[in-house]
């Protein structure tokens, strides 16, 4: 069975410390593959990105996947049915993505819907026909 792996993220990137412990590599059975590919096309347009860096001592690890175990979010968060990752980018910023994401949603077909306010980029791949725009 073939399954979307990120071009450009390791799975530790994705999912917080102990889903990696608990799963492994078949922790990419659970993440969208819209938002897998969106992630991916967001990095070969604007360079690297951090998801979660729990990996190397950072202490971000709920900005992708999420579990009960976060207190981030709500019970129905898309973070929690693998639709949704919060970028922070290197290169640009959050609020100059969000605004090509806004103007040209075409360019972006994966993305329905991104957080306003933040300085992170929070974007997500829930069922709607247009983008979907909410603040915290």
């Amino acid at each position: 069975m073939t399954i979307y792996r990120c071009k450009y993220f390791v799975i530790e990137e994705l999912v917080p410390r102990h889903v990696f412990e608990d799963r492994g590599e078949r922790a990419w059975g659970l993440l969208d593959v819209g938002a897998l590919a969106a992630l991916d096309g967001l990095r070969e347009k604007y360079g690297p990105i951090t998801v979660n860096n729990w990996k190397w001592g950072g202490p971000r690890q709920w900005s992708g996947f999420r579990t009960s175990q976060s207190s981030y979010g709500s019970e129905y968060s898309q973070h929690r049915f693998g639709r949704a990752f919060d970028c922070v980018f290197h290169k640009t910023t959050a609020e100059a993505v969000r605004k090509d994401i806004l103007a040209s949603p075409w360019d972006f077909p994966l993305i329905k819907s991104v957080e306003l306010d933040t300085s992170w980029l929070h974007f997500d791949t829930r069922n709607c026909d247009r983008i979907m725009t909410y603040s915290p």
